[in-house]
Parts: structure tokens; C-alpha cells; sequence
């Protein structure tokens, strides 16, 4: 059998469910192993075992990109997620030795290889994508908020501190101090992270109107600018299962066509 019989025969085997869901479960069970590495207890115990069972799971990994080499040829390096799968192993692949041992870490990222495996993931990630120009927008929109208040703040509360203890000056200044400083602190006050007891309420001791900046600041930024995010990554996810609802509905209707010209020709034969 040639080469160019097999490719198909090989494709449409490397796309049969039995053999997506055993690689789902190599992958599984690869994480598994690779989290009983950071076990000492346990790699004292089975050490030998464990990673041989791990250099199993990157054959099989290595046999199943070389199979998809064969069966789909140049066409293999023209879909992102095989690309991806590719880098992923090719990772795993590199010797640990020599100061690149920080690789060893890197292994892991094999367990991002069930994403490529399973469509319901890919259509997560391929949503999130898609909302990346939508969402640039959005960033910009809040970046611009964080300067201007991060401005305000330190202007506001990073300065002089008449009345204040040693220890409030010292909190204002790691709080409000530099402009760095409060980028940082308006950050965990928009993730509402000990925002109000560990630093609206010590700042209200000393300035009481501090509320009309921190509370207008909160509502715009983690209720309506993340919760713009958070739309439009929902909307392009649901774009993207229409699209492919209705490719898969052109595919039946397709097929149904072919199959009622099929009956035609038939009958106009007798």
C-alpha cells in the first residue's frame, strides 16, 4: 500500500473516538504522575516506577504526533492546535541538563494538550480569542481609569499627612506613596481584596471624604469594565458555537442533497 492510500486510512483513525479519548486519559494520567513527582515521600517509594510510567506517557505522545505527521503531511503544521501540540512535546523532549533543568518544570504544559483534544475546550479558548481585539479595548478604557486615579491618589493621600501616627504615615507611603504604589493598591481595591478594612477604612481615619473617591472608582472599574470583559468573552464563545452549529447544519444539508440527487439519477435510470 502506498503512501498517499494510507494517509486517509490513517487520518480518519487518528479521528476515531476511542483513540481522542485514549489520549485524554494518557494526558490525565501523565498530570498525575507528573504531581506525584513533587512528592518526595513518594519518589523515595517509587521513584523508578514513576518515571518510567512518565516516559511511556511521552512515547505515546511522540508516536501520536508522528502518526499525525504521516497521515496529514505539510497540512499537519497549517492548524494552530496541532502546532501547539507540537511545541508542547517538543518541549518535554529537551535534556534537562546543562542548566536547563528549569525545563523539567515546563513538563506540565502536557496537560494543556487536553485542551487540542477536547472540541469543548477549544471552543472556550477559540472564544477567548476572538474577544482579545474586543477586549484591547476595554484594557486601554481601564488602564486610562487606573492612571487617572492612580494620579489622584497619590496626590491625595501619598502626601504630606498633618495629624498623622508614624505608623499611618508609613501605611499612606506603601499604600499611596509613589505612583507605582498606587497602581498596585487601586488594583487589589478593584479585585475588592481586604479593600475596605485593610485600606479604605485606615484611610477614612484621616481623610473622611476618602469614600467619594474609592466608591466611584470601585463601581466603574470591577462592575462595569470587568463585567465588559466578561460580555464579550461570552458573546464571542457563543458566536463561535453558532458558526459551528451552522457549519454542521450546511454539512447535513449538503449531505442530504447528495443524497436525494443520488435518488434522482437513480430513478431516472430505470
Amino acid at each position: 500500500m502506498t503512501a498517499t492510500a494510507l494517509r486517509p486510512r490513517l487520518a480518519a483513525f487518528m479521528e476515531r473516538a476511542s483513540v481522542r479519548n485514549f489520549i485524554i486519559a494518557v494526558i490525565i494520567f501523565n498530570a498525575i504522575i507528573l504531581g506525584l513527582e513533587t512528592s518526595e515521600p513518594i519518589m523515595a517509594q517509587f521513584g523508578p516506577l514513576i518515571l518510567l510510567l512518565d516516559r511511556i506517557c511521552l512515547g505515546i505522545f511522540v508516536v501520536e504526533l508522528v502518526l499525525k505527521l504521516v497521515a496529514l503531511g505539510p497540512r499537519f503544521f497549517r492548524s494552530g492546535w496541532n502546532i501547539f501540540d507540537f511545541i508542547i512535546v517538543g518541549i518535554a523532549l529537551v535534556p534537562a541538563a546543562q542548566g536547563l533543568s528549569v525545563l523539567r518544570a515546563l513538563r506540565i504544559l502536557r496537560v494543556l494538550r487536553v485542551i487540542s483534544v477536547v472540541p469543548s475546550l477549544r471552543r472556550v479558548v477559540e472564544g477567548l480569542l476572538t474577544a482579545l481585539p474586543g477586549m484591547g479595548s476595554v484594557f486601554l478604557l481601564m488602564s486610562i481609569i487606573f492612571y487617572i486615579g492612580a494620579v489622584m491618589a497619590t496626590k491625595l493621600f501619598g502626601g504630606a499627612c498633618p495629624g498623622c501616627t508614624p505608623e499611618q504615615i508609613a501605611n499612606f507611603d506603601e499604600w499611596f506613596g509613589t505612583l507605582g504604589r498606587s497602581l498596585y493598591s487601586l488594583f487589589q481595591i478593584m479585585t475588592l481584596e481586604s479593600w475596605s478594612m485593610g485600606i479604605v477604612r485606615p484611610v477614612q481615619e484621616v481623610f473622611p471624604f476618602a469614600w467619594m473617591f474609592f466608591v466611584p472608582f470601585i463601581l466603574v472599574t470591577t462592575f462595569a469594565v470587568v463585567n465588559l470583559v466578561v460580555g464579550l468573552v461570552v458573546n464571542s464563545m457563543q458566536d463561535a458555537h453558532s458558526e459551528e452549529a451552522n457549519a454542521a447544519t450546511d454539512a447535513y444539508r449538503d449531505e442530504v442533497l447528495e443524497r436525494l440527487k443520488a435518488i434522482e439519477e437513480h430513478l431516472g435510470k430505470r
